[in-house]
């Protein structure tokens, strides 16, 4: 597939570079497994803190502190993580403490994250063509990095320029990707957003963004749709 002037590749994970199946049924489940033992360990590290804050106001509370005295603190919170995650909730606060959940996973040897075959030889070329290559996941921006760190293929991470997540706004809004366009300096015709969800392209579009459709095994079937569509990221002329 040719495309023109494209000078930015963005990417979604899941779905896109990674299988949907390793992050549900490796990812979640650790994040739910652990949460306690992790919460119990770690509640006055800086890192679960600031991700606690953010789910006390995701919760509709002012701050950590009010939302913590409404019953015993971790349980509080573990309720909300079970809550969120029972219902696929994509909140940027749960994101933030499954992140650091998965760090210590990862850190330790115990996950190694799954990557589609054609992604390390497309993260390569592109960053020998000298292409800026950044996320975009409702997963934190701590996650990602660990993502990428720790995979099958090696260490990923040395390829990526950027990172966004939820706090630049929803991935179904074109603010969103106008905000991303500005953060990386690039017109948004000049950047390529990939992704395996229609919604998703279709905000991207709105914002100006080239968008092509990633179809992979096990990906949820998507409507009818005016975006270019690819199976590997090797069929992209960039």
């Amino acid at each position: 597939m040719k495309l023109s002037q494209v000078e930015c590749v963005l990417l979604d994970i899941e779905g896109t570079v990674s299988p949907v199946s390793y992050v549900y049924d490796v990812l979640f489940p650790f994040a739910r497994r652990y949460a306690s033992d992790f919460l119990n360990k770690n509640f006055d590290d800086p890192a679960v803190i600031k991700a606690v804050d953010f789910m006390a106001r995701d919760a509709g509370f002012t701050n950590s502190k009010e939302w913590l005295a409404t019953g015993d603190p971790i349980q509080v919170v573990l309720s909300e993580v079970n809550r969120l995650m029972d219902a696929d909730i994509k909140a940027t606060g749960l994101k933030e403490l499954q992140g650091i959940i998965w760090k210590d996973g990862y850190d330790s040897g115990v996950l190694m994250s799954e990557l589609f075959a054609d992604v390390p030889d497309a993260l390569s070329s592109w960053d020998q063509d000298e292409k800026n290559i950044s996320i975009y996941s409702s997963g934190s921006i701590g996650a990602q990095k660990i993502f990428f760190t720790y995979t099958k293929y090696g260490d990923m991470s040395k390829y990526l320029d950027s990172h966004f997540d939820t706090t630049s706004g929803g991935k179904k809004e074109a603010t969103s990707y106008k905000t991303i366009s500005q953060a990386l300096d690039f017109t948004p015709e000049k950047i390529l957003f990939l992704s395996d969800i229609t919604d998703e392209l279709d905000a991207a579009a709105e914002a100006g963004l080239q968008t092509a459709l990633v179809i992979r095994d096990g990906n949820a079937p998507q409507r009818q749709n005016a975006h270019q569509s690819i199976k590997s990221l090797a069929e992209l002329d960039l």
